[in-house]
């Protein structure tokens, strides 16, 4: 390894030079209290800034290992000192330096959510930042006395305030890491309990806006509260006994006016998969890790799908046991989306009808009078909704407001009143009661067969151009993959533009699997295996900063999103 000095004397000498003297400076560089790797360095001012990391040994970083004991501390660690390294590069890193990412230093910027991330890694020996810095240059020209300051007076003020234990606020430290060992401790007991979610007493579930998601705090805000008859207890290793509302297994209906909470408390539920930065307001809300968001997705294209539940005797005798089209209507896509995340293992739905097809969703009376069953191919979710939980052990949980037929399929209603839950399971119940429904069942006794898919891995070609491999993300929803865009706007639990990076690049680390042989499942299962065993390095060549961690159903859904996706069913 070469010393500081190498590096000092490198950058003095190509001062001045072409931009791509820079790749001269590229290995590792012994700073005495830590060492600095460059792995890659950037074509020119205006690419992807340059990658470097930074390690730390233990017996300087000196972080206890209790801090990192077990997985789930580990990774809130790891996401703590990733804030700290940020914020710390934000004030000491003076930006302005020349052309175009000139004088950036930065690392992977976390938001509510606390994700297992590639930029930071602890463990007995070291402590390892990586991160991304823009070369200086004015114009094309090296700017090598300003990278001498970056390097040897910003980066190391920077390791300082984030990466020693001796400088890190410690009763901060403890916080994250004990809120998140809870998170998971509440998430690891819902299964056993009979439970597919917790909303804890007091939790804050609404944010500032659609697009801010840090909770809201000004104005009126109604802290969550359990209705009593479902208020369960549950033990933390930290927080000790918290008390909230347990959603069982089974079919729960969110009713309620408009504006009174229903959304807002399905949203805090579909974020319940995820672990939480103390003050969030939903660091003890969890959900079963299984669950998916199922939307109406107008105009996506299907390959292949077995649709059969939800969809049959379509004019001319079309089958839809091999459902496929490029443009699918709302009724059709929510059917697909739901059979898709059936088929890779999905256990809890979580549905607004808001945002479905109202055709996919019930059938009334009256329309059944008018339109027979010969001649309505769908068969709607109310009349699927319960199968689900007896044939496959499937919950769901549905926001609904305008139909009151879903009362005889529920096994709880939840009715949202100025923000506050209240348990009107027996009302409801008395109303079904009361006022029979005259709607005749549809689609038979049974769920149905979900048939499985094979993906062809010839329908996956990531080449552009002159490259064999071009993947990028364009924000959180949308992956460039060779000249495809798959479009994951209506994945919503997607949160992180790194979880979106990772997707991308595992969709191609996936063909090594795709055989011909093994079905969809299989894939995403034997990716995430090695993903488990080595990390999400496995799906780099190199160190990577910028990818977190995502769940089997976002690659799956992503997968089948991409437009030349081609399969063929398991017989």
């Amino acid at each position: 390894m070469r010393t500081r000095e190498d590096l000092k004397k490198n950058l003095g000498r190509i001062d001045g030079k072409g931009y791509k003297a820079y790749k001269d400076i590229q290995g590792a560089y012994d700073f005495g209290e830590f060492s600095v790797s460059v792995d890659y360095v950037q074509g020119d001012p205006f690419a992807s800034p340059s990658r470097v990391r930074v390690k730390v040994p233990q017996k300087k970083a000196q972080f206890p290992a209790e801090t990192y004991q077990n997985k789930s501390r580990e990774i809130a660690l790891r996401d703590f000192l990733t804030r700290l390294f940020f914020k710390a590069s934000q004030k000491f890193c003076r930006k302005s330096r020349g052309t175009g990412k000139s004088g950036m230093i930065s690392i992977d910027a976390p938001g509510q959510e606390v994700l297992k991330r590639t930029s930071v890694f602890v463990c007995d020996s070291y402590v390892e930042a990586r991160f991304i810095m823009g070369l200086p240059a004015f114009g094309r020209r090296i700017a090598g006395f300003h990278a001498q300051s970056m390097f040897f007076e910003e980066l190391p003020k920077i390791v300082q305030h984030s990466l020693l234990f001796q400088n890190v606020a410690h009763q901060e430290l403890y916080k994250h890491i004990q809120v998140s060992e809870d998170a998971d401790s509440l998430r690891n007991q819902l299964e056993e309990k009979g439970l597919v979610a917790f909303v804890a007493d007091q939790a804050v579930l609404p944010r500032k806006s659609g697009i801010d998601p840090r909770p809201l705090t000004q104005g009126r805000v109604v802290p969550f509260q359990s209705p009593d008859t479902l208020r369960i207890s549950l033990e933390t290793p930290n927080a000790g006994v918290l008390r909230g509302m347990g959603l069982p297994k089974g079919v729960t209906l969110v009713v309620g006016g408009g504006y009174h909470g229903k959304s807002t408390l399905l949203r805090a539920l579909e974020m319940g998969i995820y672990n939480h930065i103390p003050g969030d307001g939903r660091e003890y809300v969890v959900t079963n890790p299984g669950s998916v968001k199922i939307r109406a997705e107008d105009g996506r294209r299907i390959e292949k799908v077995d649709i059969l539940p939800f969809i049959s005797q379509l004019p001319f005798g079309e089958t839809t046991r091999e459902f496929s089209t490029e443009e699918a209507s709302g009724s059709t896509s929510q059917a697909a989306n739901t059979i898709e995340a059936l088929e890779v293992g999905a256990k809890l739905l979580l549905i607004d009808e808001d945002t479905s097809a109202t055709n996919f969703m019930i059938r009334d009376h009256r329309m059944q009078e008018l339109v027979s069953k010969d001649k309505e191919p769908i068969t709607p979710f109310i009349d699927k909704i319960r199968q689900l939980y007896q044939d496959r052990d499937v919950s769901t949980i549905l926001v609904i407001g305008g139909s009151g037929d879903y009362f005889d399929v529920a096994d709880y209603v939840i009715c949202m009143m100025e923000y506050k839950p209240y348990d009107l399971t027996s009302q409801a119940k008395n109303i079904a009661e009361k006022y029979k429904a005259e709607r005749k069942k549809e689609g038979g006794e049974r769920f149905g067969k979900i048939t499985e898919r094979i993906p062809l891995s010839r329908s996956f070609n990531p080449r552009k151009g002159k490259k064999d491999v071009k993947i990028r993300c364009k924000g959180v929803h949308s992956i460039l993959f060779g000249t495809h865009r798959i479009d994951l706007s209506a994945v919503e639990q997607l949160v992180d533009i790194s979880q979106t990076r990772a997707i991308g690049d595992a969709i191609y680390y996936s063909l090594r699997y795709m055989d011909g042989k093994r079905t969809l499942q299989e894939v995403v299962e034997l990716v995430f295996r090695d993903i488990q065993k080595k990390g999400l390095d496995v799906l780099s060549p190199r160190p990577v900063g910028d990818y977190a961690t995502f769940q089997k159903l976002d690659l799956a859904a992503a997968i089948n999103r991409l437009r030349t996706f081609k399969a063929r069913q398991e017989k």
